[in-house]
């Protein structure tokens, strides 16, 4: 559940395309990707977005044949990549392959930025702590994109160790996002620390205490209106405890509430898929 905002990724590279194409783009132009990405964002058929996106994809592939030094390029690039690829890919194969190509262009994004950190994977959480010491609210968009696309790549992985020891650099990033900037894409940071603090049981090193005060955050700082949530906390916090009220209850709430709201339509269309699904496994789970 790591990286399934797709709604919330796509604006966001909407608007890191925005920031790289100023001089690319037509006023004109520029106003019509505006539209499109609130458009996407407001729409409640997820099979007209998986069908439509790809186009978009390929569009930005174009741009960095070009124009590879563009950090915000690659970003939303990378950005879109991993949320396709999260959302809407399922071949297991493909899926991996595009996260491992939004992680290659997100690090690149990060070493035009940052040239002491070109190889995040190889740092201790230490070392990259302290590189990030110096970062301002300018470099939000970077840990931000950064984070989502390394937790993507991670989610796609979870049966690998060496992929989910990378967890606590993902979680210093949005830490990192939450000391700068906590109202960051209306709580997303929390979505995200809440979803890495819930991944793993106690006995394993998780934080279920705090990855559930983190997604309550997420939910307050949306207003209410984020349903991922609440099935992030269903599916980490309720089935690990093998808690079939809390996690009925969560599902349930999540399929009957109406997920049109501005902005935020898609993710929750997209929560209700996902919550369905596992209120129907419940039975062989629980």
């Amino acid at each position: 559940m790591l990286g399934r905002s797709f709604g919330r990724i796509l604006c966001f590279a909407t608007v890191l395309f925005l920031g790289a194409c100023s001089s690319l783009l037509s006023q004109a132009s520029k106003g019509m990707a505006r539209d499109f990405a609130t458009a996407v964002l407001n729409e409640d058929d997820p099979q007209l977005v998986r069908e439509a996106a790809p186009s978009y994809l390929m569009m930005m592939d174009a741009l960095l044949i070009h124009h590879a030094d563009r950090p915000e390029l690659l970003l939303a690039d990378a950005q879109l990549n991993s949320a396709y690829a999260s959302s809407f890919v399922d071949d297991p194969i493909r899926a991996k392959a595009m996260s491992a190509k939004a992680l290659h262009l997100a690090f690149s994004a990060l070493c035009l930025r940052h040239p002491s950190l070109c190889t995040p994977q190889q740092k201790s959480v230490d070392q990259l702590s302290s590189s990030m010491q110096h970062m301002d609210k300018g470099d939000v968009p970077l840990l931000m994109t950064v984070g989502t696309v390394w937790a993507g790549w991670i989610q796609l992985r979870a049966a690998d160790w060496n992929a989910v020891a990378d967890l606590p650099r993902v979680r210093l990033l949005m830490q990192r996002v939450v000391e700068i900037e906590p109202d960051a894409q209306q709580g997303a940071p929390f979505l995200y620390l809440g979803a890495i603090d819930t991944l793993l049981p106690p006995a394993l090193g998780g934080r279920q205490k705090q990855g559930i005060a983190e997604l309550d955050e997420a939910v307050r700082r949306s207003d209410g209106h984020d349903l991922m949530a609440k099935v992030i906390m269903a599916r980490q916090v309720a089935r690990t405890n093998y808690d079939r009220p809390m996690h009925d209850r969560l599902l349930n709430a999540v399929v009957a509430a109406d997920p049109h709201a501005s902005g935020w339509t898609l993710e929750n269309c997209l929560a209700q898929d996902e919550a369905r699904k596992l209120l129907k496994s419940a039975d062989d789970y629980f």
